[in-house]
């Protein structure tokens, strides 16, 4: 499985304009409906959805990284979005730094295996520093979707 695989292109955020954890997952789970990928999902019900999974310990991986996610009834297939913030945001990340690089997965319920197969690969990706040190210098969407595509893990 690829990045490619699961990452909606017209939902990635090259410039995220959110400060907070919270409204970042907003803004996330909102251009993932802005590129009509949740026609009839009750958006605020999936960022509940986040929110409760983040309250189990945060997706802040560390290393600048954060990988909110959550299952949910009202998706049909793994989907996810990616999204940038050049300064940072606090995400109560376990070495406690600033997040720059999200990576939002939401999966369907039924479908554990995909969910678990999605994280792994995102964890192994961005383990390569210069993967997400070229991902940090990408300031558009197009930018940000090549090197996703031709990224392998």
């Amino acid at each position: 499985m690829r990045m490619s695989h699961f990452i909606v292109r017209d939902a990635i955020i090259p410039t995220l304009t959110a400060t907070t954890k919270e409204d970042a997952i907003r803004e996330m789970v909102r251009s993932l409906q802005a590129a009509d990928q949740l026609p009839n999902a009750d958006l605020d019900d999936i960022v509940r959805a986040v929110f409760r999974r983040e309250q189990l310990g945060s997706t802040g991986i560390g290393r600048n990284i954060a990988i909110p996610h959550s299952r949910h009834a009202s998706v049909g297939q793994l989907l996810g979005t990616l999204a940038l913030s050049a300064p940072g945001l606090p995400f109560e990340s376990i070495d406690g730094e600033p997040v720059h690089v999200l990576v939002l997965l939401i999966s369907p319920q039924d479908r554990p295996g995909d969910h678990l197969r999605a994280l792994e690969n995102v964890v192994q990706t961005m383990r390569d520093d210069g993967f997400v040190r070229a991902l940090r210098e990408c300031q558009t969407r197009e930018q940000i979707w090549n090197l996703i595509n031709g990224t392998r893990t």
